[in-house]
């Protein structure tokens, strides 16, 4: 009986005759447990995955081509549907206060009404003052817009008592269809200064995105 290996439960009935031969039986169980399932070889280790990598702005500039065509009399012949069911241009404002460059196209300061549109299976976004076409700009990036955005970036107007009751009438006869009243498109915009002199600007217009890039110096 040996009372220093009373919490040993060896895997036979052979007695212990000794501390060396209780030692040697451990060594002998750790040589032969298998290795977990879940690790991998020194050579085969998986590598992670880069989330959200960063953007090449210089190659996705460089590889965007400046428009090719242009509209007649520099009207958009669009515009009148967008805005003929609305009381203000759903189009999102940009106030520039100094010069921003795309190629060899130099935008000049003052007030632009951003507009997405598509020509010949590719999307521009269309600078225009006073219903015209001032800049047609390429957009190398289209994405979805979240949902709620808009609901969680427009903050929404403070409205008096009466100015709820008028609304709410009108939301309500604008469930019928004899009233043609619709929701208006809504729209948002994002200005980034990036490195290298790159400027980002991202247009929300309705249920999608569009990415456009400039330059804050001229090449």
């Amino acid at each position: 009986m040996l009372p220093v290996y009373a919490d040993y439960q060896p895997l036979s009935d052979e007695p212990i005759n000794s501390p060396e031969e209780f030692e040697q039986m451990q060594n002998t169980e750790n040589e032969t447990e298998e290795s977990p399932e879940f690790e991998y070889p020194a050579a085969e280790v998986p590598e992670p995955v880069e989330v959200n990598p960063t953007k090449n702005y210089a190659e996705i500039y460089n590889n965007l081509q400046p428009a090719d065509f242009s509209y007649q009399h520099d009207m958009d012949p669009e515009q009148y549907y967008d805005i003929k069911d609305a009381s203000w241009s759903p189009y999102p404002l940009l106030r520039l206060n100094s010069y921003i460059y795309f190629k060899n196209i130099a935008i000049e300061p003052g007030y632009y009404l951003l507009t997405p549109r598509e020509h010949e299976g590719k999307w521009y976004i269309l600078f225009k003052q006073n219903g015209r076409v001032n800049y047609i700009i390429p957009v190398y990036e289209r994405g979805l817009t979240p949902e709620f955005f808009y609901d969680e970036r427009i903050p929404k107007p403070k409205l008096t008592w009466a100015q709820k009751v008028h609304t709410g009438v009108l939301d309500f006869l604008g469930k019928f269809k004899s009233t043609k009243r619709k929701t208006p498109i809504q729209s948002y915009m994002e200005i980034n200064d990036l490195e290298n002199f790159f400027v980002s600007i991202v247009i929300y217009y309705g249920s999608h995105k569009y990415y456009t890039i400039f330059r804050s110096i001229r090449l």
